[in-house]
């Protein structure tokens, strides 16, 4: 009896840890966050170079004076308000009041007027490139003419001319305020304002500890204990998310849409889809003879079959764009619609003159969901006599490849410039040819006199009348929509997956981190 008594404690005990070391692992005390991409240090005031993975973790612990609301109008985040004068140059920041720095310092004007006086001091900033231009002879000119501190709540910005103003507020948006005289803490101990604080970063592996601010000025974070890890392959986000390592995955790219809705099927999971504004699309190289007549690139819009990629192999994870603009953007037209017809594109490619010569179609080889549409786009054009190559590049060679103008087709995604519009600028304006400025977005190295003339109005006056700037940017979108530098294809959903336990998740349209400090655990 003894021995059968042993036994069956024995037995109970054995089976205690098989049932333990069988369950997935789940987190008991820290909520995990996973980010697809490895950054390059959480000083995003310093980096060199453009870093979204860095600006995602940049919303968790720091605020910036200026942020985007639903209809991407730049309204306050640290400034209660913003006042722009009536000599259409000075803009006047009244401050929050309250704001405290993690390390306890109360927010001033001072901080703010410091924050950006290091940023510009900052030899090869990123972000401070965008507070200057190039002048006709070469020489760097800044947007700012001074900057005064009349008191611990006010911030005064004046820039050169009307037309920064707005774009003053853009740049704004992506600048973090730090307290003063922390300039070189921030690279390895970074001091924010945000819903929370830095504990530990391991740069080697992406690897950041943070913990809530419990003196954060919009209300303490629910969640108690962060940790953001980075899992750049699919496979293993998958796996991590199953097993508990991961509990939210916001945005998760390198997923495919069909392992998205797999993981949805997960007794512990949750997928939910939320609008996006990014946007994927097709860019042309307008100066390249394979497709530079605007009727072969009319006849490339009609061939795509939206509707159905969108439907069978993006799992209807994204809605058809018309616009680079999204809908929900004060300034927002559609010009001329594309609608799938086969038959149109075969007539406008014969009206061309395309003779059969092969057009190479380029993208980055990293992105999965990429690769299957960019095949059924593939088929698409050979289906109307088009005589499509593929060609994959690793994104910092397709990068090269784009400013240089090796390309005839491409695709890829813009992240958030779209959600203004002064994009129509960045993208279209012949003054932004990558080989007539450093890093110019105008690939498509489109060149339309009147196209300049009517979108550089617009953002001259759109500080001063929205309504005319928006007529004006409607005439901008009429332009593009008909030359097609650029085709919109679609605007991707906002995908979050997340453990069952956690509550509240409200992502915006821009798909930034600031809905983590309203996130509840169940």
């Amino acid at each position: 009896m003894k021995f059968k008594h042993h036994f069956i404690i024995f037995s109970a005990i054995l089976l205690s840890f098989i049932l333990l070391t069988a369950c997935p692992k789940r987190n008991t005390g820290a909520v995990t966050m996973s980010l697809s991409e490895k950054f390059s240090g959480i000083d995003t005031l310093s980096n060199t170079q453009t870093d979204a993975a860095a600006d995602r973790v940049r919303n968790l612990i720091f605020n910036s004076l200026v942020k985007k609301n639903d209809n991407f109008e730049y309204v306050g985040d640290l400034a209660k308000d913003i006042k722009i004068g009536d000599d259409a140059l000075t803009v006047t920041f009244n401050l929050q009041e309250n704001v405290k720095f993690h390390n306890g310092k109360v927010f001033t004007s001072a901080d703010a007027k410091y924050t950006l006086d290091a940023l510009f001091a900052t030899e090869k900033s990123a972000k401070a490139g965008a507070f200057f231009e190039l002048s006709a002879d070469g020489k760097k000119v800044a947007h700012i003419e001074k900057i005064e501190v009349p008191d611990a709540k006010t911030l005064v910005i004046k820039v050169t001319r009307p037309a920064l103003v707005n774009q003053l507020l853009s740049n704004l948006v992506t600048i973090p305020m730090i307290p003063d005289g922390t300039i070189e803490q921030q690279k390895t101990a970074p001091i924010g304002s945000g819903p929370f604080k830095l504990v530990n970063f391991d740069q080697v592996n992406s690897f950041v500890q943070l913990e809530a601010f419990n003196e954060y000025w919009e209300g303490a974070p629910k969640i108690q204990k962060l940790n953001v890890k980075t899992v750049t392959d699919a496979n293993a986000l998958q796996a991590e998310l199953q097993s508990g390592g991961v509990d939210l995955a916001p945005i998760p790219n390198n997923l495919s849409p069909d392992s998205i809705n797999s993981l949805g099927q997960n007794a512990n999971l949750k997928v939910e889809k939320f609008e996006g504004s990014n946007i994927d699309y097709i860019g042309f190289n307008t100066q390249s003879a394979s497709v530079n007549n605007v009727k072969l690139r009319q006849g490339i819009a009609h061939a795509i079959n939206r509707d159905e990629i969108i439907k069978t192999l993006l799992r209807d994870q994204a809605k058809i764009a018309h616009s680079i603009i999204p809908p929900e953007s004060w300034a927002y037209s559609e010009g001329t619609k594309y609608d799938y017809n086969p038959e149109k594109a075969k007539q406008l490619i014969q009206e061309s003159g395309y003779k059969g010569e092969e057009i190479t179609f380029k993208f980055a080889a990293n992105n999965l969901a990429v690769n299957f549409y960019t095949q059924a786009i593939q088929e698409n054009l050979k289906t109307v006599g088009l005589n499509i190559k593929i060609e994959t590049l690793p994104p910092d060679a397709l990068r090269e490849t784009l400013k240089t103008g090796q390309f005839q087709l491409n695709t890829g995604r813009w992240i958030g410039g779209n959600q203004d519009p002064i994009f129509y600028k960045d993208l279209f304006a012949s003054t932004e040819f990558p080989d007539k400025k450093d890093g110019g977005r105008n690939r498509a190295r489109y060149n339309n006199a009147e196209f300049d003339k009517i979108v550089n109005e617009a953002i001259d006056i759109t500080a001063k009348d929205k309504t005319k700037a928006k007529e004006l940017y409607t005439k901008a979108q009429a332009m593009v929509s008909n030359d097609l530098p650029l085709f919109p294809l679609w605007y991707p959903a906002n995908i979050v997956i997340s453990s069952k336990k956690l509550g509240n998740i409200k992502i915006n349209a821009s798909g930034d981190w600031s809905f983590v400090r309203n996130v509840t655990v169940n």
